[in-house]
C-alpha cells in the first residue's frame, strides 16, 4: 500500500470525540466510518432509497475508501476491490442545529414615491373676482388630479401586491425544489444532486453531488439557519479527500478533493436482506475529458469558512482532521514546480468551465478562487509551530498573487492604448512588455466592447498570449475576495452596467463574452458540439451566477445592480423550469442540452434573494484584506514595477 504523508496521518488517526461530531461515537476522526458492523438494516423500497441509478460494473481497479472500526481499532485505506467507495452504517447525525428562520425582510432598495404637496391659498377679499374664480378652478383641477393619482396609486399598489405575490410563489417553489434535491447518507443530509428533472430519462452524472454545485445550495441553507447539511457535507467530502501519494498516473494527487460523489445502496457482505450506504467519489476518472478538478478543494475551504461565520461554530474548523485537510489542499496548491508565476498553473477544463475552452495555463477564475481560499485558510489555520512555515509561504504567495493579477490582468481604455503601442522582443529586467505581447492580439470586438468608464480582468495571461475575453465568475469573485482593488471592483461593475445588453439581456448572466465562433471555435474547442457559439460554456448564460453577482454588488454598496438582474431572472426562470443555462446572444432560448430543475440555478436565485433581503449576511462570504497585504502591495506599486530590479531582487514566488 502506498505510504501516506508522515506529517498528516498520525495526527488524524488519533481518536477525537467532539460534542457535535457527525455520527455519534463514529466520526471521531476522518477515518472512522462504521461504528457498529452488526447494525444491519433491512432493504427499503426503491422509492425511499437515496437517489441512484444503475451503472455497469467497472473493470479497472478502484481504491476502497470504506474504513471500518471494530473494537476501537481504526483501519487504513487498502486496495481490496474495484469499488472506490466509503461505507457507513452510522446513526442519525448529531450536528450543529440551527433554528430555521423565515425571512420577513422586504427588499430595501425600491424607491418611494412622494405625494405632491398643495400650497395654501391666501385670499384677502371675500367678493367674487376673476382671480378668485381662477383660484377656484385651480383648486377644482387639483382635486381632480389628486383623485386620478389616488386611483393610479391604488392600481399601482394592487400591481405591486400581485408582483410580490408572484415572487413569493417563485421563492416557495425554489425552496421546495431545493429540499427535494437533498441527498441522504445513513439518514443524514449530505448534499444536493446536480439536477432533479423527473421528466428526463437522460441522467448522466447529474444525480451526483458536485462540490462546486453544492456551494450555492450550502450557502442558501446557511443563510436560512440550517447548518447540519453543510457540516455533514464538509466532513464527508473530507473523508473522500485523496490521501495516498502514488506514482500511478490515473490516481489523484495527494490532497485533491473529488469533483463529485454519489450515494449508493449496496448489499452488505453478500446478504441481500441487508444493505449499506456507500459514497462513491469521482476525482475525474469518469469525467468527460478525464480532467481532475482544481476548484473543488478551493471551494471546500471557502464553504468551511462561511459555515463558521454563519453558524458561529468554530469547533469544526479546529478539528485535527479538518486542519489536516486544509493543509493538504494548501500543500498541493503551493507545491514547487517549473512555473515562474505566482498564479496557479492548471489544465484546460479543470474548473466550472469543465470542457475544452482554451483556459489552460493561468485562468482568472482559478486565481480568484485560489486567492480567496488562501485568505480563508490563513484565517482558519490553528496557530502552532507546525503551521509557521506554511503560513509564511501562504503570505508570500498572497502578496505576489495580488500584485501579479492586479497589475498584469487588468485592462481598461488606458491599458489597451498602452498595449497597442507595445514594443516587442524586449530583453532586460526593466522591460515594459514583460510577457512579449504582440499588439496585433488586440481583437476588433474589444474596441467596441470596452466602455470609456470601466474595465475588467482578462481571462488569461501567458507568454505571448492574452485572452481578452470577459469571464464573469473570475471577475465577480475577484471583487468578493478583494483580489481586485476598490477602484477596479467599481470599474468592473461599471462595465457590467454599461454592457448590460451584452452580459445580461433576457437572462443573467453570461459566463464569458464574447463566444468563440468560426475557425476559432473549431480550433480551440475541438469543434465541441455542446459548446457551439453562444451556448453552454461558450457564451451561454448561467442563472447560478446571480449569487456571485449579488455578493459582489453588496460588497461594493451597489445592490441595485444585483436587484435589477434578479428581477430580470424572475420574469422567466420559474416558467422555464429552472434550466442549467440559456443560449443565444440575448439568452432567449433555453439551452439546447440544458438540464431542467438544475439545483444550482435554483440555489443561486435563493442566495441572491436572501442576501438582498439581508445585505449584512454577505460579510460571511467576503474576504477582507488586512493591512499587511495592503501595505505590501502599496510598496510594490510605489517602487515602480518597470524599474531595473537587478539579479538580487526579492522574490515573492513560493
Amino acid at each position: 500500500m502506498p505510504m501516506a504523508t508522515s506529517e498528516a496521518i498520525p495526527q488524524v488517526l488519533l481518536p477525537r470525540l467532539h460534542h457535535s461530531d457527525l455520527c455519534t461515537n463514529s466520526l471521531n476522526s476522518v477515518h472512522t466510518i462504521k461504528a457498529n458492523v452488526n447494525n444491519r438494516r433491512i432493504k427499503i423500497p426503491v422509492s425511499m432509497q437515496v437517489h441512484s441509478c444503475s451503472r455497469k460494473s467497472q473493470n479497472y481497479r478502484r481504491r476502497v475508501y470504506a474504513l471500518r472500526s471494530r473494537d476501537s481499532v481504526f483501519h487504513e485505506k487498502t486496495d481490496v476491490g474495484r469499488l472506490e467507495s466509503m461505507g457507513c452504517q452510522c446513526q442519525q447525525a448529531e450536528g450543529v442545529s440551527g433554528s430555521t428562520t423565515e425571512d420577513q425582510n422586504e427588499t430595501r432598495f425600491k424607491g418611494k414615491t412622494r405625494r405632491p404637496k398643495s400650497n395654501p391659498i391666501n385670499g384677502t377679499s371675500s367678493a367674487p373676482s376673476i382671480e378668485g374664480y381662477e383660484v377656484g378652478q385651480q383648486l377644482k383641477h387639483e382635486k381632480e388630479d389628486h383623485a386620478r393619482k389616488g386611483k393610479a396609486t391604488a392600481s399601482g399598489t394592487t400591481k405591486d401586491k400581485l408582483d410580490k405575490g408572484r415572487v413569493n410563489v417563485i421563492e416557495d417553489e425554489a425552496w421546495n425544489l431545493l429540499r427535494d434535491s437533498i441527498v441522504y447518507y445513513c439518514n443524514n443530509q449530505v448534499g444536493t444532486i446536480a439536477a432533479n428533472d423527473p421528466s428526463s430519462s437522460s441522467i448522466l452524472n447529474y444525480d451526483q453531488v458536485f462540490i462546486r454545485d453544492f456551494i450555492p445550495s450550502g450557502i442558501a441553507f446557511l443563510l436560512k439557519g440550517e447548518y447540519d447539511i453543510v457540516r455533514n457535507f464538509i466532513l464527508h467530502t473530507l473523508q473522500l479527500q485523496s490521501w495516498e501519494k502514488t506514482m500511478d498516473c490515473y490516481s489523484p494527487g495527494q490532497g485533491l478533493m473529488p469533483v463529485s460523489f454519489k450515494v449508493r445502496t449496496v448489499p452488505l457482505d453478500g446478504d441481500d436482506s441487508a444493505t449499506e450506504d456507500v459514497l462513491d467519489p469521482d476525482f475525474g476518472e469518469a469525467a468527460i475529458g478525464r480532467v481532475a478538478p482544481v476548484d473543488s478543494g478551493l471551494w471546500w475551504i471557502i464553504l468551511l469558512r462561511a459555515y463558521g461565520k454563519c453558524s458561529g461554530d468554530l469547533s469544526l474548523q479546529e478539528r485535527i482532521d479538518v486542519q489536516t485537510g486544509i493543509k493538504m489542499i494548501l500543500k498541493l496548491c503551493l507545491a514547487d514546480g517549473f512555473d515562474m508565476f505566482p498564479t496557479l498553473l492548471v489544465t484546460d477544463g479543470s474548473c466550472m468551465i469543465d470542457r475544452r475552452m482554451g483556459i489552460h495555463g493561468h485562468p482568472l477564475e482559478i486565481q480568484a478562487l485560489f486567492y480567496s481560499a488562501l485568505l480563508s485558510a490563513r484565517e482558519m489555520l490553528a496557530p502552532e509551530d507546525a503551521s509557521a512555515d506554511l503560513t509564511r509561504a501562504l503570505n508570500n504567495r498572497l502578496i505576489a498573487l495580488s500584485f501579479h493579477v492586479r497589475e498584469y490582468y487588468w485592462i481598461d481604455m488606458r491599458k489597451i492604448n498602452e498595449i497597442y503601442r507595445y514594443k516587442t522582443e524586449e530583453y532586460s529586467y526593466d522591460a515594459v512588455n514583460k510577457f512579449n505581447i504582440y499588439p496585433d492580439q488586440i481583437p476588433s470586438w474589444l474596441v467596441e466592447f470596452m466602455p470609456s468608464k470601466g474595465g475588467y480582468l482578462i481571462g488569461n495571461l501567458q507568454p505571448a498570449h492574452m485572452d481578452f475575453r470577459f469571464f464573469s465568475l473570475g471577475n465577480l469573485w475577484s471583487i468578493v475576495s478583494n483580489l481586485a482593488t476598490v477602484d477596479q471592483s467599481h470599474a468592473i461593475l461599471d462595465l457590467i452596467e454599461a454592457k448590460w445588453d451584452e452580459l445580461v439581456a433576457d437572462m443573467p448572466f453570461k459566463l464569458c463574452y464574447p463566444a468563440l465562433e468560426g475557425q476559432e471555435w473549431q480550433i480551440i474547442t475541438g469543434s465541441d458540439p455542446k459548446n457551439t457559439p453562444w451556448s453552454y460554456h461558450n457564451g451561454g448564460s448561467w442563472p447560478t451566477l446571480l449569487w456571485q453577482l449579488t455578493v459582489a454588488c453588496i460588497k461594493m454598496n451597489r445592490p441595485e445592480v444585483a436587484l435589477k438582474a434578479v428581477e430580470v431572472a424572475e420574469r422567466r426562470i420559474s416558467q422555464d423550469k429552472w434550466p442549467e443555462y440559456y443560449d443565444t446572444k440575448r439568452a432567449r432560448f433555453i439551452g439546447k442540452q440544458a438540464q431542467l430543475y438544475q439545483t444550482w440555478s435554483i440555489a443561486g436565485y435563493l442566495v441572491a434573494k436572501l442576501l438582498l433581503a439581508n445585505p449584512s449576511a454577505a460579510k460571511s462570504l467576503v474576504n477582507e484584506e488586512d493591512s499587511e497585504l495592503v501595505n505590501a502591495f502599496s510598496s510594490m506599486i510605489s517602487a515602480n514595477p518597470r524599474r531595473k530590479r537587478g539579479r538580487r531582487r526579492q522574490s515573492f514566488i513560493v
